[in-house]
This record gives structure tokens, sequence and C-alpha cells, in this order.
């Protein structure tokens, strides 16, 4: 362990080294050798530390930052107290999460506008049909048979789209179906698979509130985004024949 800790201690005063001199306004950036192991890690490690703390939206005095760790590494008297550097990290949390809501609040209503425009317009295309709901639908293929019910379970092939056109998820990419239950998924979902035969291909429009709502879903699919989706029923499986 101790061998550990000095190696770090070596390796950390070597990063201050790069820091402060590249830093020091005063004179010119000394040459940086980084042919050793040594000095490679350490320009990764301090490399890493900086984009990690620009991705987080950390505005960094670098020179501070240098003479902490300096100050850490050689076991010197810190400049602020532990209630300081808590309160100033506290202050920074609390920036930055206030500015990712006012952030998601903004993505936000512009998709819930850009959507409902979208759908305005969509809605003067005599193929389009909505449902009371406010679910839209294309027919492309009528299919036959008997429609699913909640109680059952589909087979099929879709794609999903943004109203910007950027494919977020697709069956037909992995070239496998997908097989669930008609209320394991999204309201607008539920809703339009209840309208299909087998065999039946239908494009969907789904406002956000029979989608993923505020809420949104992983990285791609944003806060009130309206989805768009091409759905081909496979099959039917019947609860009762379960």
């Amino acid at each position: 362990m101790s061998t550990s800790i000095s190696r770090m201690s070596r390796i950390a005063g070597a990063v201050t080294l790069l820091a402060v001199m590249g830093c020091d306004s005063t004179a010119q950036e000394q040459p940086v050798n980084l042919e050793s192991t040594e000095a490679r890690l350490s320009y990764g490690i301090g490399l890493r530390m900086g984009q990690r703390m620009a991705a987080d939206g950390m505005a960094i005095d670098v020179a501070a930052y240098a003479a902490g760790l300096a100050d850490a590494v050689e076991g010197a008297e810190a400049r602020l107290t532990d209630e300081e550097i808590n309160t100033e990290m506290t202050a920074f949390q609390e920036r930055s999460q206030a500015e990712a809501e006012a952030e998601r609040v903004a993505v936000s209503q512009t998709n819930l506008e850009e959507g409902r425009a979208y759908m305005a317009e969509m809605s003067g295309n005599e193929e389009v049909q909505t449902t009371e709901s406010g679910l839209q639908y294309i027919v492309v293929a009528a299919g036959e048979g008997d429609s699913p019910v909640l109680a059952d379970s589909v087979e099929v092939h879709y794609e999903g789209r943004l109203i910007d056109g950027t494919v977020f998820d697709s069956s037909y990419e992995r070239g496998q179906t997908v097989t669930f239950g008609v209320t394991q998924v999204i309201p607008g979902w539920t809703e339009g698979l209840q309208l299909m035969k087998p065999g039946g291909k239908f494009k969907f429009i789904i406002p956000p509130e029979l989608g993923y709502g505020e809420g949104g879903a992983g990285q791609m699919i944003g806060p009130n985004a309206t989805l768009l989706f091409d759905v081909e029923l496979i099959t039917v499986v019947n609860a009762d024949s379960e």
C-alpha cells in the first residue's frame, strides 16, 4: 500500500508540474518530455481528469487546481477549510442541477411545440386517421384476420424514428422480430396494435402523452418527443391458445 501511495504521489507531483508550467502566463510554456512511462501516465491522468471536469461543465482555474494538488502531495497546510471546500462543491452541484433542469425544460417545450406542429400538418393528409386519444395512424396494408385484444401477445417488426428522421430503434436492422404483450408497451402502441390485423402494416404517429411523456427514454428519446413508428403485425398469439 505504501509503495502505491508513494508512486501515486510521484505521479501527482508530475501532473502538478505540468499544470503549473501550462498555466504560468508570465513565462513561455515549457516543453514536456513524454518518453518515460511515468511521464506518459502522469500526463494521461491529468488529461483524463481535465476532460471529465470540462464535460461536467466545471470552469477550472488550473493554477489553483495545481496548487491544491501540490499542497496535498507535499502535506502542506490546506488553504481552505473542509467547510469552505464543501460549500463550493455544493454550490457547484446546485448550479449544475439548475442548469440541467433549465435545459431539460427548454428541450421539452421545443419538442412539444415541434411535435404538435408536425401532427397538425399530418392531420391535413387524407391518409392519416386520428383516434379520440390523439393517436394518428396510416394504414399501409390492412392485413387479415382478428385484431389482437389486451390479453393477447403479438409478434411484430418495427422501426421507430423521431420527427427529424433519426432512427432510435429497429427490429429490421437487428433482423429479428419481437414478441410482447399488447399491454407491455407504451399506450400509443397498445391502442394502435388493436386496430391492426395479422399481415397488416401501419404507420403510427404517437404524441408524447401516449409515448414516453416528459421523462423521455434513454439517450435518444427526449422529453415530450413525438414518435413515428412503422409497424408490421406478423402474428397474434391469443391468450386462450397459450
